[in-house]
């Protein structure tokens, strides 16, 4: 399968800032890409960070003024498995900013009672799917899974926290991993949970809106606050404009029922 995706941003800053990008695809896949940064007509230097969890973020200095941003990216295949991290079986259980497993686990243990394996997998996200409606715009950016399990709605980072904060409270290790994701409609960059049993990840989708075969990694983390496609420091940044796109040559046809992993 060939996929390729591309993000664009236009910035703007009143001061000098530091700017995070989460926008490149993660180490492990077989890819061909372009990342610029201009201010003023000229090319922005550009450092590359790369985590634990094999995410890929780029730190850019910017002036004063008007800042663009365009990625673009080829991706061939499947991602190369990940191995297993040391610690992925203690920090992904524990409760994080937007995912409070904590706070949730009386009504987890109360509604996943008995279930375990991949079967509490698919009941979870089943459940969430059924109980949440997906609404643009419906949620803050500082809303974290207790406050989608009340609204009842939200959009897809809102379905993973949820997802994500529900397995933790069943001592299923869970993260959240930001993607691109041909077949997305609305198309932005997307939001997904996965899940370890057995010693495998398996991607979550309680949204359903795109075929899980297809996801491209971008970042991976405990919740939001450790995939956000941009952050910045030392000075107020203002995203005029976003544009996110993804296709794949051949886009496969999701059945809920199966389990998945993205590597």
């Amino acid at each position: 399968m060939q996929r390729n995706a591309f993000s664009r941003m236009v910035l703007s800053s009143t001061e000098p800032a530091e700017l995070v990008l989460s926008v490149a695809a993660a180490e492990g896949q077989r890819i061909t890409e372009t990342l610029s940064v201009t201010q003023g007509g000229r090319e922005v230097p550009i450092r590359e960070v790369i985590d634990d969890r094999g995410t890929r973020l780029h730190v850019a200095q910017m002036a004063p003024g008007r800042l663009e941003m365009d990625y673009r990216v080829e991706v061939t295949g499947q991602q190369d498995p990940i191995a297993l991290g040391a610690l992925d079986s203690i920090q992904y259980l524990r409760p994080s900013r937007y995912c409070e497993s904590d706070t949730l686990f009386p009504t987890a243990r109360s509604d996943f009672a008995g279930l375990s394996g991949l079967d509490l997998l698919d009941s979870v996200g089943s459940w969430v799917n059924g109980h949440l409606s997906y609404v643009p715009g419906s949620s803050a950016p500082t809303d974290g899974a207790v406050r989608t399990f009340l609204d009842r709605r939200g959009v897809c980072r809102d379905y993973a926290h949820l997802v994500v904060a529900l397995l933790r409270a069943l001592d299923v290790p869970a993260r959240l991993v930001s993607v691109y994701a041909p077949g997305l409609y609305p198309m932005d960059f997307h939001a997904v949970a996965e899940a370890l049993i057995d010693g495998r990840w398996y991607v979550i989708d309680a949204t359903h809106l795109a075929p899980r075969q297809s996801l491209v990694r971008i970042a991976t983390g405990r919740d939001a606050s450790d995939t956000a496609f941009l952050s910045s420091s030392g000075g107020w940044v203002k995203l005029l404009e976003l544009e996110v796109g993804a296709v794949a040559d051949v886009l496969p046809r999701d059945d809920v029922a199966e389990f998945v992993s993205i590597g």
